[in-house]
């Protein structure tokens, strides 16, 4: 009995459980429509010439009028050494991108883009009926929009006991 008494009295000393319990609701959403993008690369001027049994004055590039024109191709002059006997002969020219004189943007639109010898360009994101909404309960609503657009709705709940 004595020892009943004590376990029931240890019960009564044991302290009272305290915890903090913590809830965090978090809700987002993002709305984006792709910019219009163009990356070009300048293409340079390239000549080679190549040959066997060809007697040759080379040819080559010549330098531009201007610091804005690409380079031009000279043509040199070959003649076959031996005749009658076996030949090659490979000449190949590239003209290269002129430098245009400028290009502006106005209201994110690109007018003109430059013509050279690489471009790729990437049409922009049409809004549409793009849209996304949340209300005062974290109640959130996403509409779809045209091409290069996405709507990312979210809701972050976060419970912690201490």
């Amino acid at each position: 009995m004595k020892k009943a008494l004590i376990a029931f009295g240890m019960l009564l000393m044991a302290a009272p459980a305290n915890a903090d319990l913590i809830t965090k609701h978090s809700t987002s959403v993002q709305l984006t429509v792709d910019a219009a993008a163009s990356q070009a690369t300048r293409l340079g001027s390239s000549y080679s010439v190549s040959g066997s049994n060809v007697s040759a004055t080379l040819g080559g590039l010549t330098a531009p009028a201007s610091a804005t024109d690409a380079a031009t191709m000279n043509a040199g002059t070959y003649t076959q050494t031996t005749a009658g006997s076996a030949f090659s002969f490979t000449e190949s020219f590239n003209q290269g991108d002129a430098i245009p004189t400028g290009t502006t943007v106005s209201s994110g639109v690109v007018g003109t883009l430059p013509a050279f010898g690489s471009v790729t360009t990437t049409a922009g994101g049409v809004a549409g009926s793009l849209a996304g909404t949340i209300d005062s309960a974290g109640t959130m609503s996403l509409t779809a929009g045209g091409a290069g657009t996405s709507a990312t709705g979210q809701f972050v709940s976060e419970i912690t006991i201490k």
